[in-house]
């Protein structure tokens, strides 16, 4: 009945909605009650605007999935989509409100204070959803298809992950995979895979199998339930929801061939190209004085040259010159190439700070001006690694299909890496990136940025 009923309201979207409602006029009527009592502006005329506003939020998180009790979009996804939602719903709901009353004075205060107090009340029921135990209707059910170290596997990822997630069990595939899971979560096949599924209102069913073939997955059980509304997830799609990255161990060319993403348009180009230009120009300006002081210390304490110059691959394998602070001791590879480690002594004390501080990647912001560069992408190497990762780690070179990055995704989620180990654990998060880059994905790379200079977290 429930599930029947989720077909036209689901009452996940229904508590959600009222939930957000709520909270959204609480959290406006707090700004008001607090700091806003003296504004020249009416009561019916702050409760029109608030009505206008929290339905307008309301409608942008609905039409972008927000409610769903069934999530498909990964974390990151989820991040950018609220952004949209605040920055659009801020523009729309003063021109619904112009329309409504187009005799009105807008106060600017009062604005402001109305979007300060939205946003506060929809934060605060976020982090009251977060911290408490959600109704057993907002959950969504998930099916294991196996019982081997892949299902414990994604099993203890549901378990770490903030998404309401109930695992109903698991089925065991037809492959004679030795039983990793608690044998009391099994479920007894009952008659098919479908049947099972239906019997216990599962939303997911995930493929937690790498043998594909010699009738390991019942194909025709698999499409009666992605014909009754279950969704059906592979191992690859699993771990790139859950993980934000696409793991090695479970990628198949195909998987990247066919699946969506990797969308590299005329128009998406564009646009990111023109978010580059702007963004290093604003950041150079603003990131001057300290430059400069950075400059003169580098000279006082071990002299010229203060920029190094350094070949890295980029776009399509194409080489070019990177620029950064010099934060090594001029003679630092007479020996050859070698990965930065914790506490090397090459390093130069004004080079210990400007790499804790991230002052020493500021100059790339000028081959991102050229062209070169893009502020958020997969980190440029060096050819010599290239020769030594490519050969051992499977789709290194896809990498290459989009700019090099300032900052990028494996930078904002995995720490600095100095071995072939690393390079892969940071490769299955370039992937990612490769694959879902969007002007949202960079926003939200760049804002986690600056929370990794803050803490210091991974310079080396």
């Amino acid at each position: 009945m429930i599930r029947v009923f989720s077909h036209w309201v689901q009452p996940a979207t229904i508590i959600g909605v009222v939930s957000d409602f709520a909270f959204i006029l609480l959290g406006i009527g707090i700004a008001f009650a607090w700091v806003g009592h003296g504004l020249p502006v009416e009561l019916d005329v702050v409760a029109l605007y608030s009505v206008v506003l929290a339905l307008t939020m309301l409608m942008l998180n609905a039409s972008l999935g927000f409610y769903h009790r069934v999530q498909t979009h990964t974390f990151m996804q989820t991040r950018a989509r609220a952004i949209l939602t605040l920055h659009l719903s801020i523009p729309i709901a003063y021109g619904l409100y112009l329309l409504l009353l187009p005799d009105t004075t807008v106060n600017k205060q009062f604005l402001q204070l109305a979007v300060m107090g939205a946003v506060f009340g929809m934060l605060v029921n976020r982090l009251r959803a977060y911290h408490m135990p959600p109704p057993q209707v907002m959950m969504s059910r998930v099916l294991i298809f196996g019982c081997g170290d892949k299902a414990l596997e994604v099993a203890k990822i549901i378990a770490k992950s903030d998404r309401y997630v109930e695992i109903v069990g698991y089925v065991p595939a037809p492959t004679g995979e030795k039983t990793a899971v608690p044998p009391e979560q099994i479920i007894a096949s009952d008659g098919s895979l479908a049947m099972t599924a239906r019997k216990h209102d599962v939303d997911e069913i995930i493929l937690a199998i790498t043998e594909r073939r010699g009738g390991a997955m019942p194909l025709r059980e698999l499409l009666d339930c992605k014909l009754y509304g279950v969704r059906v997830l592979d191992l690859a799609t699993h771990f790139e929801q859950f993980l934000g990255q696409i793991r090695l161990d479970s990628l198949k060319a195909s998987y990247l061939i066919f699946g969506t993403g990797f969308r590299q348009t005329f128009l998406r180009n564009a646009v990111k190209r023109v978010f580059d230009i702007v963004c290093s120009l604003i950041l150079l300006i603003l990131a001057a004085p300290m430059m400069i002081v950075a400059a003169i210390a580098i000279v006082l304490e071990n002299g010229f040259p203060i920029f190094y110059l350094q070949e890295r691959v980029g776009l399509d394998g194409k080489p070019f010159s990177v620029i950064k602070f010099r934060s090594m001791r001029t003679d630092a590879e007479k020996d050859g190439p070698k990965w930065a480690t914790s506490g090397d002594n090459r390093v130069t004390r004004v080079g210990r700070i400007i790499r804790k501080i991230r002052v020493d990647e500021l100059p790339q912001l000028i081959s991102v001006l050229k062209g070169d560069m893009s502020l958020v992408g997969p980190r440029p190497e060096r050819q010599h690694f290239i020769d030594k990762l490519t050969p051992v780690i499977p789709f290194y070179a896809v990498r290459h299909s989009v700019k090099p990055g300032v900052t990028g995704w494996a930078q904002v989620r995995y720490p600095y890496g100095a071995s072939i180990d690393d390079s892969a654990q940071k490769l299955q998060y370039d992937l990612y990136y490769v694959k879902n880059h969007t002007l949202f994905l960079d926003m939200v790379i760049l804002f986690e940025t600056v929370g990794v200079v803050l803490s210091g977290k991974g310079a080396q």
